[in-house]
């Protein structure tokens, strides 16, 4: 059993939902995410020493960073002294799970500085903790920061998940605007019911999503990102949200939706030069309702939580 005294873990953004997958689908990017530095201590617990990049708070049982530590020590049934740096890589309040990712990089230090007693999968459930603090009881992020590539989250009691074959080639678009959205306000303009027909056709579209991923149909996925029951009510929230969707799928996207909560939007793209197009409409789109923009260009199949 290997033990470390100092670790640096890298845990990548994510894409959720990805159309009809609300809460049960999520995807890693490459190149973004939140940085946390874990170092063994004398005592017992965690502590936050410092957070760079963000205003968040530096007690343990208020960011989502010590919280999955915390369940990962009393999961591995190990006592330790904890002391965790996060760096920041994501804005709060895009869409790209921010929370998750923080949550997901101080699980996998703690459990690297155990000497790994907990197989990667089990730390799903210390995150899942750490996201119903500030995010809601989901694992669409945090099952695909942790694990990468593209996640089914089928349960989370108990944990669940399976991973999906990608379609060679896909690329995914992300284009983020200067502009916060928090994940309460997002989620409190769901319908707290849903017609039987809007329940059918999103069952369907979710199921056709699945099969395109493994047949690699791309016109398939194409018709199955659709999303009619949460997208309307997020869009309202997003100035432009309507126009820049509708301008990535007049450049070629495949399809296009809100990542996550937003305010971010994402597309998928048959390849690298597509998207770069894509990117730049989605980005003027933007522009058109008075808001900047950056974009990230990313590979649709990534690796998830990793040692620096």
């Amino acid at each position: 059993m290997t033990t470390f005294e100092e670790v640096r873990v890298f845990a990548p953004a994510t894409v959720s939902n990805l159309g009809p997958g609300f809460d049960v689908l999520g995807l890693a990017l490459a190149g973004v995410g939140d940085t946390v530095v874990a170092r063994r201590t004398t005592g017992h617990g965690v502590t936050i020493v410092a957070v760079h990049g963000a205003d968040l708070p530096l007690e343990a049982d208020r960011n989502t960073a010590g919280i999955a530590a915390a369940a990962t020590l009393a999961r591995s049934g190990f006592e330790a002294g904890i002391e965790l740096e996060v760096h920041k890589g994501l804005p709060i309040g895009s869409g790209l799970g921010s929370s998750a990712a923080s949550a997901v990089a101080a699980a996998y230090a703690t459990n690297l500085l155990l000497g790994s007693p907990l197989r990667k999968a089990d730390l799903i459930g210390p995150c899942i903790e750490a996201e119903a603090a500030v995010a809601g009881r989901h694992a669409d992020n945090v099952a695909p920061s942790l694990l990468g590539g593209l996640i089914l989250i089928r349960s989370i009691d108990p944990v669940d998940v399976i991973r999906l074959p990608i379609p060679e080639g896909l690329t995914l678009v992300v284009v983020t605007p200067n502009f916060e959205l928090s994940t309460r306000k997002a989620r409190a303009v769901l319908p707290a019911e849903v017609p039987l027909s809007a329940m059918v056709e999103t069952a369907g579209n979710l199921a056709a999503l699945v099969s395109a991923c493994y047949s690699g149909d791309l016109g398939l996925m194409s018709r199955a990102m659709c999303d009619r029951v949460v997208e309307p009510r997020r869009a309202a929230l997003i100035p432009g949200c309507d126009d820049v969707i509708r301008s990535a799928l007049d450049t070629g996207a495949l399809g296009s939706s809100i990542s996550g909560a937003g305010p971010t939007i994402f597309a998928i793209c048959r390849s690298t030069r597509s998207a770069h197009e894509v990117a730049t409409a989605m980005i003027a789109a933007f522009g058109r309702h008075g808001l900047d923009a950056r974009s990230t260009v990313s590979a649709a199949d990534c690796p998830g939580a990793r040692r620096l």
